[in-house]
């Protein structure tokens, strides 16, 4: 025996000293169900009961508060009905202690607190009692001083103060030392401090309060004069580009000090010219645009629009309930599984103010001289805010080369000392040209204001990847299941990672576990490991020794890839069966009772198929590790997987051409990259330039078409991911959830036909054959992880022992992921099967 087995079996005979109230059962009793579900009861009674005293109370308290001030023996037991209140003595003698000599009328809260406390006793609601606790004791006090101060003096002839005993002494009090004035500053105040640790918003609605003008004139259009004065523009007022096709005629330009002096032709009236309407230029209607050209040196007509404000979510859970209605609900049998919530995502504060008006002229200034030093000229600028990035749409006058402005892109970069600026030269669909600029100071776009609009919850997306907002704020999402693949590349620091946890979020979001798998692979070995708890839950994997399911091991990469394959292969197959075309009208059909699940054998035929999400981080490690092996399965499934629902995103922090080779590059249409250091790696990933010039952060550029589409991505930190798996494991933990990964079918390896041997040359059997063959026999499991685990052996010699095993005879062909068929029913009748074909091959 060895010295670690002898202290493993004395650790095992250690007993745990008992106390006393363990060995009476003290600890059980009170942590027991039954134990809080009678206690949650009793408090429920005493609640309702405290709350009909109360109201009973305040029309009977007159004629019940002579006996209790002067009581005589026997009136608490009411034997004469002398008591008016409904509740009896007991609910006189308890109203007139909480109500008249305690709080007054805050005095509800205590019933109310019991409430809740009931119900979270009896397992009805989820309630952070602590929270409610000094909650509601804080606002019954306050309550009470603030009733005896301002509701007490309109109760004339009442017995009891509004405020009661309590209300009544702070309030003379504090008012005697400090005057009326000061008593109700002191209400003000701490009911300010109160709501500002209830609610983080209370701060945004006091600065609105203290600086009203600010607010106002950020929600109305401006106009500055020659000398720098604001005017507010009486019936112009700037709408949400989404909302308002066109703005309204300005009645004043947006001019600079000093540019009054320019000079002005006199040839024509002043009267021939007329000002160009300000519309708005990011509408696609542009048929009010006033094409009369205005005069070359006029100073260009200046708007600033406001980015669309998205409709919040009506309700904490995102997901939908529509394919419920089907005759085969596919999320048997987990439907009580509970979709994660916004309350797990951290809420940031959304301060719409992106950027100043101050910070908007002076850009506006530059973006001008600039232009006019090299001869071009402009009619009108419109400024789009974003979170991150400004928006600047110019619209040159007649006669202007678009490539003249397109080579002033570091010149302007140079003029506004930015970070690095964009220009789209033109905007598609649109008669401008955009120029983007960083704003000074970068808002964070957090998950939570993502999730939680109406845009994601109403969403009809298959795969809904959340990936950010846009410069006019909104919320930016793509169908995985459209794209059909997504590549994503960008340096190291610039937020690919965030941008993986963003997808993978919104997917866990919105799909549940039997709707949909997820494949990590991750060379580093820590960047998917935060989302080991959900690996039961929504992983698949190749069944093997290692039980880890986030694949860490080049080799098991590759045998991964072709797993998936041929499960590929195996779902075209059910497909052609069904007589459909993709795996949507598959599922439609298979929900709807038009596919048979069974054939007459009683053997699984069809069934439900999830989509399969393959994400690779570090795709350029993969290439450099395993080449040729890994691009050939990724290119296979990039072509033909998009029917049967798997889908790939791959990343890499190096896109170069030796990693993202013509054959990867051709079956990912979907593009994502971040900021990258140099041109030509932004060429590999958008076949453009554009991506060497983010400001990081994550900010982003999507592709998928002719124009790319820039993003600022949405920010979902690493403790908001770990709440979200803890509460998916919780939901395994409480058998809500598959409690195993989905098995990907076991990939068929080049050359098995070769190392197995045939029925005959009875010769090349492994030596483990007749073992492996009574094996799985006795256990009528025909899977080769049973061998690997049975054995000991690795994967590679357990596949070419079930394919000896199934050309022998004793188990039959594969079918996907499902266990082979045990051809034999007893040892015996195996003997004598292995007997005969060792006399045939003799």
């Amino acid at each position: 025996m060895t010295p670690s087995t002898y202290m493993a079996k004395k650790k095992e005979t250690t007993k745990k000293k008992t106390s006393f109230s363990e060995a009476i059962g003290i600890p059980s009793f009170v942590n027991s169900e039954k134990t809080n579900f009678t206690v949650g009861i009793l408090l429920l009674f005493i609640s309702v009961f405290m709350v009909i005293s109360f109201i009973s109370f305040f029309s009977t308290g007159q004629n019940d508060q002579s006996i209790i001030q002067h009581p005589i023996a026997g009136d608490l037991r009411n034997e004469s009905m002398i008591f008016s209140n409904t509740c009896g003595s007991i609910g006189a003698y308890v109203a007139y202690f909480f109500i008249t000599c305690c709080f007054g009328f805050p005095a509800f809260l205590i019933p109310a607190f019991l409430i809740f406390t009931s119900l979270r006793l009896m397992g009805a609601y989820k309630v952070d009692l602590v929270k409610w606790f000094f909650g509601s004791m804080l606002a019954m006090i306050w309550s009470s001083v603030a009733c005896a101060k301002f509701i007490n003096p309109l109760l004339s002839g009442q017995v009891y103060n509004a405020g009661g005993g309590h209300g009544d002494y702070v309030c003379r009090y504090l008012e005697s030392l400090a005057g009326t004035p000061g008593l109700i500053g002191i209400l003000a105040v701490t009911a300010i401090i109160f709501l500002t640790f209830v609610s983080s918003e209370t701060i945004t609605y006091v600065r609105k309060a203290m600086n009203p003008y600010g607010y106002i004139s950020r929600r109305i259009k401006f106009n500055v004069n020659e000398k720098n004065e604001v005017e507010q523009a009486t019936s112009t007022i700037v709408a949400p580009a989404a909302t308002i096709p066109s703005q309204p005629t300005m009645d004043d330009l947006l001019k600079d000090p000093d540019t009054d002096n320019a000079p002005v032709s006199t040839e024509e009236p002043e009267a021939e010219y007329e000002q160009a309407n300000t519309i708005d230029l990011t509408n696609d209607d542009v048929s009010d645009i006033n094409t009369k050209p205005s005069k070359p040196n006029d100073d260009p007509e200046f708007t600033v629009l406001e980015g669309v404000q998205e409709e919040a979510a009506t309700g904490n859970d995102l997901s939908t309930e529509e394919i419920l209605s089907t005759p085969i609900n596919p999320r048997e049998p987990y439907t009580k599984y509970t979709f994660p919530g916004l309350d797990l995502l951290k809420k940031y504060e959304d301060n719409k103010d992106y950027t100043t008006k101050e910070e908007l002229l002076a850009n506006k200034k530059r973006i001008i001289e600039v232009l006019n030093s090299f001869g071009v000229q402009i009619r009108e600028i419109t400024a789009t805010v974003g979170p991150t990035i400004t928006l600047y749409e110019i619209t040159p006058a007649e006669g202007v080369r678009i490539s003249k402005i397109r080579n002033l892109e570091d010149d302007i970069a140079l003029s506004l000392s930015a970070l690095g600026i964009r220009i789209i030269a033109p905007i598609p669909g649109k008669g401008t040209i955009g120029i983007e600029v960083p704003n000074a100071h970068a808002s964070i776009v957090s998950m939570e204001s993502i999730l939680n609009s109406r845009k994601f919850q109403e969403t009809k997306m298959d795969l809904p990847l959340a990936l950010g907002k846009t410069i006019t704020n909104e919320v930016f999402m793509v169908d995985l299941a459209k794209i059909p693949h997504l590549l994503v590349a960008g340096a190291t620091g610039q937020g690919k990672s965030v941008g993986l946890n963003a997808m993978i979020g919104s997917l866990l979001f919105k799909k549940h576990p039997n709707e949909l798998k997820i494949v990590l692979v991750d060379p580093k070995k820590v960047e998917f490991s935060i989302y080991n708890p959900i690996a039961n839950a929504f992983m698949a994997q190749v069944p093997d020794v290692d039980e880890d399911p986030i694949i860490t091991d080049v080799t098991k990469v590759v045998r991964t890839l072709k797993g998936l394959c041929t499960l590929m292969d195996h779902r075209y197959d059910l497909l052609k069966f069904a007589g459909v075309r993709n795996i949507k009208e598959y599922n439609e059909k298979f929900v709807n009772h038009r596919l048979r699940s069974v054939d007459e054998n009683g053997n699984p035929l069809h069934e439900y198929m999830p989509y399969v999400v393959v994400i690779i981080d570090e795709f350029g490690d993969l290439i450099m590790t395993a080449g040729k092996e890994v691009e050939l399965p990724i290119a296979r499934i990039a072509q033909l997987a998009r029917a049967v629902g798997i889908h790939m995103i791959i990343a890499t922090q190096r896109p170069t051409t030796n990693i993202i080779t013509g054959t990867i590059k051709a079956n990912f249409p979907g593009r994502v990259a971040f900021r990258v250091g140099s041109m030509i790696d932004s060429r590999t990933i958008l076949d453009r330039p554009g991506a060497n010039q983010l400001i990081g952060k994550g900010d982003m550029l999507y592709l998928n078409g002719n124009e790319p589409v820039r993003v600022q991505c949405a920010f979902l930190d690493t403790p908001e991911v770990e709440a979200i798996a803890m509460h998916v494991n919780e939901q395994e933990k409480a058998g809500l959830t598959p409690q195993y990964p989905m098995d990907l079918p076991e990939p068929i390896e080049e050359g098995g036909e070769g190392g197995g041997a045939g029925a005959a040359d009875v010769s090349s059997w492994d030596p483990l054959f007749v073992q492996a063959a009574h094996a799985i026999v006795r256990t009528q499991i025909g899977s080769t992880s049973m061998i690997q685990r049975q054995f000991s052996i690795g994967y590679n010699r357990a596949g070419r022992l079930m394919d000896q095993l199934e050309k022998a005879g004793i188990v039959g062909a594969a079918h996907g992921s499902k266990p082979r068929e045990v051809l034999f029913a007893d040892e015996q009748a195996l003997d004598n099967h292995i007997a005969s074909v060792r006399g045939r091959a003799v």
